[in-house]
């Protein structure tokens, strides 16, 4: 009997959703899930620098700095809301491709989820909150406190990526919190 293959590709679609739902680096053999968090790092750093040079350029053009940063986080919300409905999309099609509940490949529940860690601070965070962000992530997905393994039974792209979210939303909370105790020192 011949080995069942790995992943059954269908068409454009899967193959987008397998690139949506990996990155590229849910292929590589050690810590997927962390590489995962470190494109989502790359992405959030990669978005500061492009709206601080929007900033600049708006700011000069005439628009306020309430203008400015209202437009910022809403369209951060827009961004960040769409990134995550593709990503249960992509996250669904690849769980069927890969015919597994919640197979280590599938990186962008670990991206969305390092990218709504950022969103419980401000945005010109240092570079050392950064870095606390990208931990205290990777230990509240690992850690897996109520209900973060209780939303991993989700069905689907659903389940994959609820229990980070959940995850994402304690290390946002204690990012947050660091982030007051740091500016009121």
């Amino acid at each position: 009997m011949p080995n069942k293959p790995e992943i059954k590709h269908r068409g454009i679609a899967d193959y987008a959703a397998l690139a949506f739902s990996t990155f590229g680096v849910g292929y590589l053999p050690l810590a997927p899930g962390t590489w995962g968090s470190v494109i989502g790092v790359l992405i959030y750093l990669g978005y500061l620098q492009i709206w601080g040079l929007a900033k600049l350029t708006l700011i000069d053009a005439g628009w306020v700095y309430q203008q400015y940063s209202a437009g910022f986080n809403s369209l951060t919300g827009l961004l960040l809301a769409s990134f995550c409905l593709i990503g249960i999309w992509a996250s669904a099609r690849a769980v069927r491709l890969f015919d597994h509940k919640d197979p280590q490949k599938i990186v962008v529940d670990e991206v969305m989820g390092q990218l709504v860690v950022f969103t419980f601070v401000p945005i010109s965070i240092s570079g050392w909150l950064v870095l606390a962000g990208f931990i205290l992530f990777r230990v509240f997905d690992i850690w897996k406190p109520y209900p973060v393994r209780q939303v991993e039974n989700l069905p689907n792209g659903i389940g994959v990526c609820a229990d980070d979210l959940v995850a994402a939303v304690y290390a946002g909370i204690c990012l947050s919190i660091i982030y007051t105790i740091s500016v009121s020192i």
